[in-house]
């Protein structure tokens, strides 16, 4: 076991970071990219979007999807961040929004940890900078008892730094960013100096459209980023693609064995949430009520990443209803008053009724029971 602050294989690592994990994609990308790349990018903006969306370069090299959504959206963030404005990622949880700005920075820098994690506690200095108490005390305000932020790193290397949560961090907080999107530039006052940002650096933060009223953003400082809104999957087939490929490379990662004959039980778990999600049947005959949770597509991944784990452990290999019943009930239910009810109806007017079901349906009644 590698002693603490020892290098460990990326092999060993439980979640590479997308730079790590994909390192071969992007260096084929590299070795093949002969458009014009902004300053300080590793990779053209239509090699970013490449990466993102997946492709087949002409050397045979098979660029696999991050991402899969409208072309445009990734195309505009791509191109947003070619410019002096910052992005904004924002949508309902599990739109993949924090995934998605992890592998820009990655293409774009070669360098997605540079990162801030908003939380209703994040403070000033998380974004700004921060100072060695003990060298403060012993010589004074000193550049070098100066703690950069990932912020100012980003600034003064010219890269990429990504914000996660942005709603999340107390109003005053937040608008640090102001002069920092707008000018450029980081006041020191303490020192009387100031960073300015090198050509190439840029800021992705993500946003939760279900926080607004938590900490809405100024209006000064909205106006700093180009908004792009990440939607749910359209359609059950595309949703279903996500779920298989990231359920997929998850099992991968924790050696779980593949679920060659898995679909119908994703394809289920997927309709579920779906059905809950908008209110409607997938044929569009029956109305049914949405439980308090949102069933995103992450809820999705995770109910049969769980499942997938339960089959191998404790059953046969082979993904099964029951595999994946106890998840969506845990899924669904989040408020045991109101959402038991939603389930229960759902469960006894949709799913007893459905072809093809009646597994599902007995595991499903047995986990609720």
């Amino acid at each position: 076991m590698p002693a603490f602050g020892e290098q460990t294989s990326a092999a060993e690592v439980l979640r590479p970071h997308a730079e790590d994990a994909f390192a071969a994609e992007l260096a084929a990308l590299a070795a093949r990219d002969d458009r014009p790349r902004p300053a300080r990018w590793k990779l053209s903006p239509w090699a970013v979007a490449t990466y993102l969306l997946g492709g087949t370069l002409p050397d045979g090299t098979v660029i696999t999807p991050k991402y899969v959504g409208p072309r445009r959206l990734v195309e505009v963030a791509v191109t947003t961040l070619a410019t002096d404005r910052a992005l904004l990622l924002l949508g309902v949880p599990g739109t993949a929004k924090t995934w998605v700005s992890e592998h820009l920075a990655a293409a774009v820098s070669g360098d997605s940890t540079l990162l801030v994690q908003g939380t209703a506690g994040t403070p000033e200095e998380a974004i700004r900078y921060g100072w060695d108490y003990a060298r403060l005390l012993a010589h004074g305000p000193s550049r070098d008892a100066l703690v950069p932020s990932p912020v100012m790193r980003a600034m003064t290397e010219g890269t990429t730094v990504r914000v996660e949560e942005l709603t999340r961090i107390p109003a005053d907080v937040q608008d640090t960013l102001i002069t920092i999107l707008s000018e450029k530039t980081l006041p020191i006052p303490e020192l009387g100096q100031e960073v300015q940002a090198v050509r190439g650096f840029n800021l992705i933060a993500t946003a939760n459209d279900r926080d607004r009223g938590v900490n809405d953003l100024s209006s000064a400082l909205r106006r700093r980023f180009n908004t792009v809104v990440l939607p749910l999957p359209a359609s059950p087939e595309a949703e279903v693609d996500i779920v298989t490929r990231r359920v997929d490379q998850i099992g991968r990662s924790l050696d779980l064995p593949s679920a060659p004959d898995g679909t119908d039980e994703i394809r289920r778990v997927v309709t579920v949430f779906r059905e809950l999600r908008d209110g409607l049947t997938g044929d569009g005959r029956t109305k049914v009520k949405s439980p308090s949770g949102t069933l995103s597509t992450a809820e999705a991944i995770s109910v049969v990443t769980g499942g997938l784990a339960l089959s191998a452990h404790f059953g046969d290999g082979v993904l099964r209803a029951g595999d994946v019943a106890a998840g969506v009930l845990g899924a669904v239910v989040r408020d045991p008053g109101t959402d038991r009810v939603v389930w229960q109806e759902y469960l006894e007017t949709v799913v007893r009724e459905r072809d093809g079901w009646q597994d599902f349906y007995r595991a499903c009644r047995e986990v609720s029971a």
